[in-house]
């Protein structure tokens, strides 16, 4: 198995690529090792790895944030070894999970609501997961749209840009009612 790697704008944050689907659909963020625990025998092992304080799955990456205090040069080759322990184990990424998936709104979709939606998913998201993270819409209220962020893009330096200067101006060039765009 050959893993590649790749940076993230988050200095704190590499991303890996096994070869092979990591999810089949979504994403998964783990912020502490009790949850990855409850969930997924993947984050589970990563977070086994002295240093790792974030793992992000998505469709065919894994995003790890490490201490801040650590070196890459240090934690990279544990996380390769138990990425490659895990995939050769045989066990799920993720264990399966009744109820809504994350970041399913409840809340009846509008055009605008729909329209953000589907900019969203077809333009921002792609472009993000290449640099190790994700962004998924939560509500919008009074021109405002709340999104979370995920993965590499979480504590980013340059999320902030990232949302006003790309997501935000693309969401009020394509949709009127957008006034601003804010994380949770």
């Amino acid at each position: 198995m050959f893993i590649q790697t790749e940076t993230t704008p988050n200095p704190a944050t590499l991303k890996f690529i096994p070869g092979r689907a990591v999810m089949g659909e979504g994403t998964a963020q783990f912020t502490t090792a009790e949850a990855a625990a409850e969930r997924s025998p993947l984050a589970q092992r990563l977070f086994g790895v002295d240093g790792v304080t974030g793992v992000f799955l998505g469709g065919d990456f894994i995003s790890v944030t490490k201490d801040g205090a650590l070196d890459w040069f240090v934690l990279k080759p544990s996380i390769l070894a138990a990425i490659m322990e895990h995939y050769t184990s045989g066990r799920p990424v993720v264990l399966e999970q009744t109820g809504a998936a994350p970041g399913a709104s409840a809340e009846a979709d509008d055009e605008t609501v729909a329209a953000i939606k589907e900019l969203i998913e077809t333009r921002v998201r792609p472009a993000v997961a290449q640099d190790g993270g994700d962004i998924v819409f939560e509500h919008f209220e009074d021109g405002i749209v709340y999104l979370q962020m995920h993965g590499a893009c979480s504590g980013c330096p340059s999320s902030t840009a990232t949302l006003k200067a790309g997501i935000e101006n693309m969401l009020r060039h394509y949709i009127p009612e957008v006034i601003e765009v804010r994380a949770l």
